[in-house]
């Protein structure tokens, strides 16, 4: 006999939207009203993987159809863990604030994928939770027989959520962000899908039919499932190497990167005038209120050369993690330069190195009683620390005009890596 949870989950999803992946996507009509309101419609204006079309040209799928997958593939996971007894902690009005919380998780999300996530801004989750809770989406929500409290309080860790939903919030939180996630098996599929390349592709339907819900920490799996996880593991690691931290991705990035810390560090663009924003409107900013050459280059697609890419030592390469700070190295590796005979200013050399990424393994594996990275798994703790070792690199982007003369610099290696005096300050 159907209980009331598996009703909620099945029962009046009569609108349907048409996705390259997952093929029909079905919504209830309160719903879908969620994806013509103005915060989902400007999801439809942000690329998911920013300047990785230019390397990828496929790479142009937006966060509005990523939130969809999310949307589609966390209503599937609740309806699988639902029947296998997690109906027993969960309300009607829990699981259709789940169900919204996955459509609209990334509606506060900057333009341009990460290039704002180092900057002096809000986190984009806080930014979603207060989208949730104001109007218009506030209404829409609740229209939904969700509660916008507790919508919010899912994407956002910081919210408390309404009183007494505290073990159904914390279940949320768990499916929505791990290993096994829906935002991680859509975005993983959908990214491999559009750049044309195979790592991403993964086996969501045995992955689902093999998951059980723990209430504390989300859901647990069986050895059978082992080998998923791996594959999960070893392509998002591929897919950073190949895709979102490819070379040029990577100098797109930081060119825009560098331009906004400048336009908000001299005054001219204020963090606030960033949290609306889409794409197109971000490059408008930049050229409206700066005129930043770095914004127009990346928008016209001149993108900085690389010159160096250094693997990543914490006890020497510390200082450049602060993103404020690295300019000043900038300015002091170009004078290195100049000091070699090339006439290079800071404005025109980038130090990148990328933001922090972790690999998730805190599943429970319930046959042989322990946590996967103790479990017979191949992929133990050290090999997954390896992943992000690797991933790791620093890289010098210049201004293409000066390629030339630093890759032909007789200096170059010692500037570089002998006396190394542009890492202390």
């Amino acid at each position: 006999m159907r209980n009331a949870i598996q009703s909620v989950l099945t029962e009046g999803f009569t609108y349907p939207v048409r996705d390259v992946l997952w093929g029909h996507v079905f919504l209830t009509p309160a719903l879908a009203e969620l994806l013509a309101c103005v915060p989902f419609m400007r999801l439809g204006r942000i690329q998911q993987l920013g300047p990785v079309f230019l390397v990828y040209p496929g790479a142009t799928h937006t966060r509005a159809s990523h939130s969809i997958g999310v949307y589609h593939l966390g209503r599937r996971l609740l309806q699988n863990l639902s029947e296998r007894g997690a109906a027993q902690w969960l309300s009607p009005e829990g699981v259709n604030s789940f169900l919204c919380a996955c459509l609209l998780h990334d509606l506060g999300h900057f333009p341009y994928t990460h290039s704002l996530k180092e900057l002096p801004l809000r986190c984009h989750e806080a930014l979603t939770g207060a989208v949730i809770l104001n109007e218009p989406v506030k209404s829409l929500v609740g229209s939904t027989g969700a509660d916008p409290e507790l919508a919010a309080a899912i994407v956002d860790k910081e919210l408390a959520g309404p009183a007494g939903s505290e073990t159904e919030l914390l279940f949320y939180r768990k499916l929505l962000s791990g290993c096994l996630d829906p935002d991680k098996l859509d975005y993983l599929n959908r990214d491999a899908r559009y750049c044309g390349v195979t790592y991403g592709a993964q086996d969501v339907d045995f992955i689902l039919s093999r998951l059980s819900p723990h209430i504390e920490r989300g859901t647990d799996i069986d050895s059978r499932l082992i080998p998923n996880v791996e594959a999960i593991l070893f392509s998002k690691y591929l897919m950073y190497r190949t895709v979102y931290w490819h070379r040029q991705v990577r100098s797109a990035t930081a060119m825009i990167k560098k331009a906004l810390l400048a336009s908000l560090e001299s005054g001219l663009v204020k963090g606030e005038e960033l949290y609306d924003l889409d794409d197109q409107s971000l490059f408008e900013l930049l050229r409206e209120k700066t005129g930043n050459s770095l914004a127009k280059a990346v928008w016209e697609g001149r993108i900085y050369a690389t010159i160096a890419e250094i693997p990543f030592n914490e006890a020497k390469h510390c200082g450049l993690r602060d993103i404020t700070s690295r300019s000043c190295h900038e300015e002091q590796l170009a004078a290195e330069f100049r000091r070699a005979g090339v006439p290079i200013q800071g404005k025109d050399l980038i130090i990148d190195i990328p933001e922090p990424v972790s690999f998730e393994t805190g599943l429970f594996v319930v046959d042989e009683r322990c946590f996967f990275a103790e479990s017979s798994s191949a992929f133990k703790a050290e090999t997954v620390d390896s992943f992000v070792k690797n991933l790791y690199t620093i890289r010098i982007f210049v201004n293409p005009i000066f390629e030339q003369n630093l890759k032909t610099l007789s200096g170059l290696y010692d500037i570089l890596y002998n006396n190394e005096k542009w890492l202390y300050l």
